[in-house]
C-alpha cells in the first residue's frame, strides 16, 4: 500500500523488502531519522517519505539521491500494547463509557504506523491506567463513525443506550465522541433525556492518545473524577479549558461551541460560564455556577427521543439568493432556523435596482409562516442576544411571523426545534421555543473572565 510514493521510492522499498509498518532509518549527511514507514496520501510530494516517529508524530522527509535508507530489525519497547486485566473494587463508583468513534479512544498501531481505536475496558485501562484507581468502568462501542456523519437516528441510539445504563444503576455515563459535531449531540441529548438522575459527560479529544500532546487522557480522567467527586447530574461537555494539561472545563451542553479547529481548548461556553473548572494538576474541582441539576438516582428519567427531520438552518450573507428559502417552502419544511446578522436581521428591503431581488426574501419567509412552518431567528454573532425591536427591519420580520430566538446558538436552536416539533403540536412549540428548558437560554449574557 505504498502506491502513492514515487516509482523510484517504490522500487527502492521493493528491492530492500521494506513494507508499510517496517521500521527504517534515513541518513542524509548529518541528519538521521528513524521511524515506522506509513502510507502517504495521494496529495503532495511523492518523494516525501512519511514516518511515524517514537513521539507518535508523523514527519515527512524529502528523499534525496544521496540519502541512505536502511531497514531496521529491532522494535521499540512501546510497540507492545499489553492488555491489563480489569479488577473491580468495592469502594469505587461504577460508570459506563460508551463510544461513538472519534479521537478519544485512538492509539497507534505499530504494525501499520496508523491510528486504530481502543474500545474495550482492558484496552482503555492500558491506555489510561489511572482509571483503575478512580472508578470501576465498563466500556462498549455503540457506533464507530466520523461525527459529521451523525444523523437523527444516531441521537436516538445514543439516548436509548444511555437509558439502559441508567436503568442498570450506574453512577454516571461518559460518551466518547468526535469533536466536530460534539456540541450538536450534547444539545440533542439534553432535550431527549429529561430529568436525568446521574451525570452524562460527553468527552472528546483534539489529538489521539499516541501523540505526545494528546488531550485524551486528561479529558477522560477528569470526566471520571468529576462524576465520582461531585453531585452534578445532567448532560455536560468535558474538554480542556486551557492549552496546557492544567485546566479542564465542565461546560453546559446547550451553551457550548467548538471555537477552534485544532487547539486543545477549542470548546467554549457562550454567554455563560462553565459549570465547573477542574485543576488537573492539583486534583481540585471548583464550581463556577451552582444552578445545576443535582444527582439523585431515585429521580425518574423521561426519554423523549422523537425528532422532526424537516427542520433546516439557513445562514444569511451578502448577495443572498432568495431561492434558497424557496427550497424549504417547496419541500414543506416544518421548521426553519435563520442565522441572521447582528440583532437578528436579513436582507429584505429594496433600496435601488440592485436590491429588487430582496423582496422575495420577505415574501418566502411570510409564505413559510403561512404554511405553519415555525421560523426562528438567531444571530451569526454568537455572543449577545437577539433584539428584533431595535430596528424597523427586525420589527417587520416579527410582523410576518419570524420568532426571535433569544441568545440560543444557531445549532442549538436547530436541535431544539427538531425536538419540539417531534414531541409537541405547533401551538405548543411556539409557546416553548423561547422558554428555557435545559439551559439553552441564558437569563443574563454577562460573561466574566475565566480563572485559569
Amino acid at each position: 500500500m505504498l502506491k502513492n510514493y514515487s516509482s523510484e521510492l517504490q522500487k527502492k522499498f521493493q528491492d530492500m523488502d521494506i513494507k508499510q509498518g517496517d521500521k527504517i532509518k534515513l541518513t542524509h549527511e548529518k541528519d538521521i531519522f528513524e521511524g515506522i514507514l506509513i502510507p502517504r496520501s495521494e496529495l503532495g510530494d511523492p518523494d516525501c517519505i512519511v514516518l511515524k516517529i517514537k513521539s507518535g508524530y508523523n514527519v515527512g522527509i524529502r528523499y534525496k539521491p544521496n540519502m541512505k535508507i536502511e531497514k531496521l530489525p529491532e522494535a521499540w519497547e512501546l510497540e507492545h500494547f499489553a492488555v491489563k486485566k480489569i479488577e473491580k473494587k468495592k469502594n469505587l463508583q461504577n460508570i459506563t463509557i460508551l463510544h461513538t468513534g472519534g479521537t478519544i479512544a485512538s492509539r497507534l498501531d505499530y504494525r501499520t504506523g496508523g491510528v486504530v481505536s481502543a474500545f474495550t475496558p482492558e484496552e482503555l485501562l492500558t491506555l489510561f491506567p489511572e482509571l483503575e484507581h478512580i472508578v470501576n468502568f465498563e466500556a462498549r462501542l455503540i457506533a464507530n463513525m466520523w461525527s459529521e456523519d451523525i444523523r437523527l437516528e444516531h441521537y436516538q441510539l445514543m439516548a436509548r443506550e444511555i437509558v439502559k445504563e441508567v436503568e442498570k444503576g450506574v453512577d454516571g455515563v461518559i460518551l466518547g465522541h468526535g469533536t466536530d459535531t460534539l456540541h450538536f449531540t450534547a444539545a440533542a441529548l439534553s432535550f431527549m433525556l429529561q430529568d436525568l438522575p446521574i451525570p452524562v459527560l460527553i468527552v472528546g479529544a483534539q489529538r489521539s492518545s499516541d501523540r505526545g500532546s494528546s488531550d485524551a487522557g486528561v479529558n477522560l480522567i477528569s470526566a471520571s473524577k468529576f462524576i465520582t467527586q461531585s453531585d452534578f447530574a445532567g448532560v455536560a461537555i468535558c474538554m480542556h479549558g486551557s492549552p496546557e494539561d492544567k485546566i479542564v472545563f465542565i461546560n453546559p451542553a446547550c451553551k457550548t461551541r467548538k471555537m477552534h479547529t485544532s487547539r486543545r481548548d477549542a470548546f467554549r461556553p457562550i454567554n455563560t460560564l462553565p459549570w465547573a473548572k477542574i485543576d488537573y494538576l492539583k486534583d481540585k474541582i471548583q464550581f463556577l455556577n451552582s444552578s445545576y441539576l443535582k444527582k439523585d438516582k431515585k429521580r425518574k428519567l423521561r426519554l423523549m427521543d422523537k425528532l422532526e427531520g424537516k427542520v433546516g438552518l439557513v445562514k444569511f450573507y451578502t448577495d443572498f439568493d432568495p431561492d434558497i428559502l424557496k427550497f424549504f417552502l417547496d419541500n414543506d419544511y416544518k421548521g426553519l432556523v435563520l442565522e441572521g446578522t447582528g440583532l437578528g436581521h436579513t436582507p429584505g428591503y429594496i433600496k435601488d435596482e440592485f436590491t429588487q431581488i430582496h423582496s422575495k426574501i420577505f415574501e418566502y419567509l411570510e409564505a413559510l409562516v403561512e404554511k405553519n412552518c415555525i421560523v426562528v431567528m438567531t444571530s451569526q454573532c454568537l455572543y449577545g442576544r437577539i433584539n428584533m425591536n431595535v430596528y424597523d427591519k427586525g420589527r417587520d420580520l416579527q410582523r410576518i411571523g419570524v420568532i426571535p430566538g433569544e441568545d440560543m446558538l444557531p445549532e442549538v436552536a436547530l436541535i431544539k426545534l427538531k425536538w419540539l416539533l417531534g414531541n409537541y403540536d405547533p401551538l405548543k412549540v411556539k409557546e416553548l421555543i423561547n422558554k428555557n428548558l435545559v439551559g439553552e437560554i441564558s437569563e443574563r449574557t454577562e460573561v466574566q473572565e475565566y480563572l485559569y
